[in-house]
Order: structure tokens, then C-alpha cells, then sequence
């Protein structure tokens, strides 16, 4: 099932190269480190999720596991898998909840492969996969909660909808479709197999509208951010503007069928950590 040995290093590892990695290095070193934390435990839980060749049962079992195993990390009990997480608890002051409810998000999808969710459904998976992502980072990036919880409300759901758009065909070849039930229905796309839906000429019309719901909440993070909360904003800014890039990539070539996976180049990659990584 899942790798016992998950940790920061491998999270390091598997991560390089990517917007996440470059976003995590404008950090200082304990902060960084506490992010990668995150996002080996994140990675962790996402790969049960996402192995749809394995039974649902084990699946769910094994996601049982892991919240022993953050409650073990709360309780100062023995240590078990989740003993990395335990220097980021305690240096920042992680809530347990914001970790059991991101496998409570890998539980939906672990319980069915989704399939056009309504809007609330939708946005029901974005709080708990993204924006309980976001409430952890924030504690680390020093922020107060009140601003803090706001953008990662805002800029987890801007993420995960970016993620959705750019990830169509990889999730229909697991069986799922994110696009909201509402903005098919209104485009007269028949719910149907995922891989069907997404070949459909009139998809790119239902991905727009998302679009339009993911630009709103890039707005709203970035107005707030702008507002000059105190705590470490570099790799908020610069994942907002790398991740806003990719979603103008994605509208420039539409989503209708044949589609290539929308990347942001090393140049303008670097270009954007200059720009935006250097400051906040």
C-alpha cells in the first residue's frame, strides 16, 4: 500500500523541479523544512487515494491508520510514521484538526470516484484537500489566523480549481471529473464516463466558468496579501502567481480535445521567484 518511509527527505526529492519546490525555498530553513512536513504527509495520504487498482476497504484502512497515527503525534505517544510531523507541531503550532480533515478530503475520494460533483460538494473537497493544506502553511509562515485562514480559503480553492483545469484527462483515466455537475448540465454535456464528458467540443465551455471561479479567488488572496498581514508571504505570492499563469496558459489554448498539460517554462519560472519570492 502506501511508503512507510515517507519523510521530508523523500518529499524533497519527489517535489524538485516543481512550482510547489521553488516556492518552498524562498523560505527560511525550519520554516521550509516544516513545509516539507506538510507536504510528505499530504503526498502520503494523496497516493492511497489515488491507488484505484487497490480495493476501497484497504484504502480506507490504511487512511485509518494515518489518523492514529497524527493522533499518536498530539498524544507525545511512541512514534510511528507520522514522527517527522512532530518538530512542526511543536515549533508552530500545527492544529490536529487541519490534518485530519485533509484525510477526511482523500476519504471522498477513497468512498466513490467522483464524478461532477455539484458546486457544494465541489467546494466541500477544495476545503478539505487544499484550503486545510493552507491553515497549516499559514501557521508557519507566522501569519495571524484571522488573515491567515482567509487566504487559505482564498488561494486553497484558486490552487486545487488550477489543479482540476490542468489535470482533466489524468483524473478521467482514474475514473473522475471534477467539473461542477451545474456547469455541464448548463452546457448540455451529458454526465457519462469521465473519459467521454472530457472529449466532448463543448467541455472547454464548463472549464471557463471554472476558470472564472478560480480567478476570483486568486483575486480575493491577492487583494489581502497586498494588505500587508504580518508573517512570511513570498511563497504564498509566488504560488498564487505561478499557479495564476498556468490557468492563463490553460484559457489561452482553450480546453476543448486534443489537450497538453499546461507548464510553466524554467525561465519564466525564475523570472516569477525573482519577481515575487524575493520580498514579503
Amino acid at each position: 500500500m502506501s511508503d512507510a518511509t515517507v519523510g521530508p527527505q523523500q518529499a524533497k526529492i519527489r517535489a524538485s523541479g516543481s512550482s510547489f519546490y521553488a516556492g518552498m525555498r524562498v523560505l527560511p530553513k525550519a520554516e521550509r523544512e516544516a513545509m516539507f512536513a506538510i507536504y510528505a504527509f499530504s503526498r502520503a495520504v494523496d497516493d492511497i487515494a489515488d491507488e484505484t487498482t487497490a480495493p476501497r476497504a484497504p484504502r480506507r484502512a490504511e487512511l485509518e491508520t494515518w489518523r492514529n497515527d497524527i493522533e499518536a503525534v498530539y498524544r507525545s505517544s511512541p512514534p510511528s510514521r507520522a514522527a517527522f510531523l512532530s518538530d512542526p507541531v511543536q515549533r508552530f503550532g500545527l492544529r490536529k484538526q487541519d490534518f485530519l480533515t485533509i484525510i477526511d478530503g482523500m476519504e471522498m475520494d477513497v468512498a466513490e470516484d467522483i464524478r461532477a460533483p455539484d458546486l457544494a460538494k465541489l467546494d466541500l473537497y477544495c476545503e478539505r484537500v487544499a484550503s486545510a493544506v493552507g491553515r497549516l502553511s499559514i501557521k508557519i509562515f507566522g501569519m495571524e489566523e484571522q488573515p491567515g485562514f482567509e487566504l487559505a480559503h482564498q488561494l486553497g480553492r484558486a490552487l486545487q480549481l488550477t489543479n482540476i483545469l490542468r489535470d482533466l484527462d489524468e483524473d478521467a483515466a482514474l475514473g473522475r471529473l471534477y467539473l461542477p455537475r451545474e456547469f455541464l448540465e448548463e452546457a448540455q454535456i451529458p454526465i457519462s464516463d469521465p473519459a467521454v464528458v472530457i472529449a466532448n467540443p463543448a467541455i472547454d465551455g464548463p472549464c471557463r466558468a471554472l476558470a472564472s471561479m478560480a480567478h476570483g479567488h486568486y483575486a480575493r488572496a491577492d487583494l489581502l496579501m497586498q494588505s500587508r498581514p504580518r508573517g512570511l508571504l513570498r511563497a504564498p505570492r509566488l504560488m498564487s502567481a505561478v499557479y495564476s499563469r498556468v490557468l492563463a496558459k490553460m484559457e489561452r489554448a482553450g480546453w476543448g480535445p486534443p489537450r497538453r498539460r499546461a507548464r510553466i517554462g524554467k525561465s519564466e519560472l525564475i523570472f516569477t521567484v525573482l519577481r515575487y519570492g524575493l520580498t514579503g
